[in-house]
Order: structure tokens, then C-alpha cells, then sequence
């Protein structure tokens, strides 16, 4: 019994803790996994197969409101960088699997293709 009352006074601090605050809320924060799109991307058109794609992109004219500046690349094997590119003519041979609309509204990003390698980038 007596063995019983120490180790009750043991614990006895330990269940006196004061009540801990919530953790803050995090803030919402936007993904820009579209940044990690390169290599050998398939542009679907044809809006039967918009659920096999895995992005809804549309082709802007203009680089200063894309938000991906993209290089189209000529060799599947130098596509090896942020906004490269190889334009695959087969599904089976991409790794990215792209819906183009014509509808900004609906997209998750807009692409800009540009003829100078050095200016393909990822913009907010």
C-alpha cells in the first residue's frame, strides 16, 4: 500500500500540466506542381479523353501572362528541365499527359511556348 501512495505522488505533478494551446492554423498554400512538368508531354485535344490527363492547360500567346514558359525541344533526351519540353505525337511514349482548352477559365495553368531555350522558366 504504501508503494502505492509514493507512486501516486510521483505522478501526481504530472497531472497538473496546464492545458496546451491549439496549433495555429496553417495557411492555405497554392501548389505550383506544374513547375515539375517536363520531358515528354502528349497535348490532348480531344475533350472525350480529358480525364486521362492529369493537367487542363491553356496556350497563351503572349509570355508575359503564361505562367509557364515552355521550350519545345526537338530530342526526347535533352527534355530534362523546368519548362522543356519534347511534344510527343503518342500517349504511350509521354510522361505527362496534358488537356489543352480553349476556355482560360478552366485551366490550372496557362503555357507559353518561346524559341530561346535560356528563357524557359516556372512564374507564380
Amino acid at each position: 500500500m504504501y508503494i502505492l501512495l509514493i507512486f501516486w505522488m510521483a505522478l501526481l505533478p504530472l497531472l497538473n500540466l496546464p492545458a496546451t494551446a491549439p496549433a495555429p492554423a496553417r495557411e492555405a498554400t497554392v501548389e505550383r506542381d506544374y513547375c515539375d512538368i517536363y520531358g515528354a508531354v502528349y497535348l490532348e485535344r480531344d475533350p472525350r479523353y480529358k480525364n486521362d490527363a492529369s493537367k487542363i492547360v491553356y496556350l497563351n500567346e503572349d509570355q508575359a501572362f503564361a505562367n509557364l514558359v515552355v521550350y519545345r525541344e526537338s530530342n526526347k533526351l535533352f527534355a530534362d528541365g523546368i519548362g522543356i519540353w519534347f511534344i510527343t505525337p503518342s500517349k504511350a511514349f509521354a510522361n505527362h499527359i496534358l488537356y489543352v482548352t480553349e476556355q482560360r477559365h478552366q485551366a490550372d495553368f496557362t503555357v507559353s511556348f518561346t524559341d530561346v531555350r535560356s528563357s524557359a522558366t516556372c512564374r507564380d
